[in-house]
């Protein structure tokens, strides 16, 4: 099962493969695994979209034994666990030693959404002086005890597999832990959210009204929400597998995007994934480059 969301599975299939019915159909010749859930530094929407999955929820509880998911019960059992699911990034002292109490508890690992696989929203401080957020948001920093940086869970321990999104997609979830019962390896699109676009009819916006978009090296999972509603995509899904990042934002550049629209974009929630870590970074480079070039001075 190791890999992660952007380089498994077929195209056509993972969106919405697992339902109430196939879990619910998984053998029980032998006992169920053992699920557990870990919160880390996020806003808790991945484990909000494991919940909202409803039905399959409960099919889900019949094909394993959700033995520790304190969002959702205040049941909780202690390890060994066969498969941990873990939202969020590591930002704290304390937290940099708990994950690892998680990778020695579990079996497998899967980390899921936007935080625990690249940082997430708060990973912009990765970019600043983290004393001076402490300054602004608490009155007595000198209490707080914090990292100078947020980081993926994948930096801390070894990963079995990655479930990117912001939130994630419902029913890939449901994908991974089926795919995980049966012992197969989940079979999830790899493609980018332009290709969505297309399969929808829906114009794209960079081409038909300039609107800086970075579908073409996302990672599908949101269906192209934003497009479909005029507005360039933010990457909430991650880098798609081998992004062209430095094509488009050249693209970009070079249509009339200013470094100051397209850092933010790249930026987000996603921003320290090592792919748009490394174009945004470009982005700045180049222009500070330009603003370092002086106007030659008219005789």
């Amino acid at each position: 099962m190791k890999g992660n969301s952007s380089n498994s599975g077929n195209p056509q299939q993972g969106q919405h493969s697992a339902s109430a019915g196939t879990l619910a159909a998984s053998p029980r010749s032998r006992p169920r695994p053992r699920l557990a859930v870990f919160k880390f530094a996020s806003c808790d929407g991945c484990q909000l979209s494991l919940l909202d999955c409803e039905d399959e929820l409960l099919a889900a509880a019949e094909a394993v034994e959700i033995a520790y998911f304190p969002e959702a019960s205040s049941r909780m059992e202690p390890g060994p666990y066969d498969l941990a699911l873990v939202e969020g990034s590591i930002t704290t002292p304390h937290d940099a030693q708990r994950i690892q109490e998680v990778r020695r508890c579990s079996r497998f690992v899967v980390t899921i959404g936007a935080c625990a696989t690249a940082g997430g929203i708060q990973s912009l401080k990765n970019w600043a002086h983290h004393e001076d957020y402490l300054k602004w948001v608490y009155a007595r920093p000198e209490f707080i005890s914090t990292l100078a940086t947020s980081t993926p869970i994948a930096d801390h321990i070894r990963v079995d597999y990655e479930l990117r999104g912001c939130p994630i997609n419902r029913h890939q979830l449901l994908e991974v832990i089926l795919a995980f019962v049966r012992g197969q390896r989940p079979k999830l699109a790899t493609h980018s959210v332009c290709l969505d676009c297309k399969l929808k009819g829906t114009v794209c916006v960079e081409v038909a009204q300039g609107i800086p978009c970075l579908g073409p090296i996302t990672h599908t999972g949101c269906g192209a929400i934003c497009p479909t509603y005029d507005r360039g995509c933010y990457g909430c899904f991650g880098p798609a597998a081998q992004p062209n990042c430095r094509s488009l934002t050249d693209h970009c550049l070079q249509t009339g995007t200013s470094a100051s629209t397209l850092l933010p974009l790249l930026r987000n929630f996603n921003g320290y994934a090592p792919e748009f870590r490394e174009a945004s970074n470009r982005v700045e480079a180049l222009s500070a480059a330009a603003a370092s070039v002086k106007e030659p001075i008219d005789e």
